[in-house]
């Protein structure tokens, strides 16, 4: 992927809960953790801040099809599985900033913990500074503390889940199917920040590939 920034791919119309891989091979995964690592060690070695920058956008301008062949299928807790993920959250984001910005506000309130302060979103949090929080987020990996960015995504994620939960409860009588899509997207975030966390802690103890 490094020498393909150039080429335009198609952005898949699959919705964010809706996006997972397919079973890999050996040498696919071998693959998806020589591209992540070259990837992450490319943008910190760049101390112009560009690689780190066209990363950042990447999903803006081409999609996420390279991403999802490259590494959708790498195990959850690895390198190449946890850049999937914060894609992933990146992509969501940027394509409905207004649910995610609701979500995140009911589960700001409705939380007990820390979770907000960590994530580091304004209270509360507007659509358009959602968008720019993750892409700091997605900064930190590249030009941060990699752990650091991990652990606040995994709180984001921890976040939204509580505002999922809590609005889907409030549609279970008058709109159940909206209220299965929400629950579904609150296991599915909260199963997001237990993979995070633990790739951040792999991180810290240099483990995580």
């Amino acid at each position: 992927m490094p020498e393909q920034f150039h080429r335009p791919i198609r952005r898949p119309s699959t919705a964010f809960d809706n996006l997972v891989g397919s079973s890999g091979s050996v040498e696919a995964r071998r693959v998806a953790h020589a591209t992540a690592s070259a990837l992450v060690q490319r943008a910190r070695d760049d101390e112009s801040g560009e690689s780190a920058r066209r990363l950042i956008e990447f999903t803006s301008e081409f999609g996420i099809d390279d991403i999802a062949e490259l590494w959708a299928d790498a195990p959850a807790v690895s390198l190449p599985g946890a850049l999937w993920r914060l894609y992933l959250l990146q992509l969501s984001i940027h394509n409905d900033s207004q649910t995610a910005a609701l979500l995140y506000e009911r589960g700001r309130v409705e939380l007990r913990s820390v979770d907000a302060v960590i994530a580091g979103a304004p209270a509360p949090a507007s659509p358009e500074e959602l968008v720019t929080l993750i892409d700091t987020i997605l900064r930190g990996v590249f030009q941060g503390d990699f752990a650091v960015a991990l652990e606040r995504a995994a709180a984001f994620c921890r976040v939204q889940v509580s505002g999922a939960t809590h609005v889907a409860d409030d549609y279970e009588a008058t709109e159940a199917e909206r209220a299965t899509q929400l629950t579904a997207r609150a296991r599915r975030l909260h199963t997001f920040a237990n993979d995070l966390t633990a790739a951040a802690g792999l991180w810290r103890v240099g483990s995580l590939n």
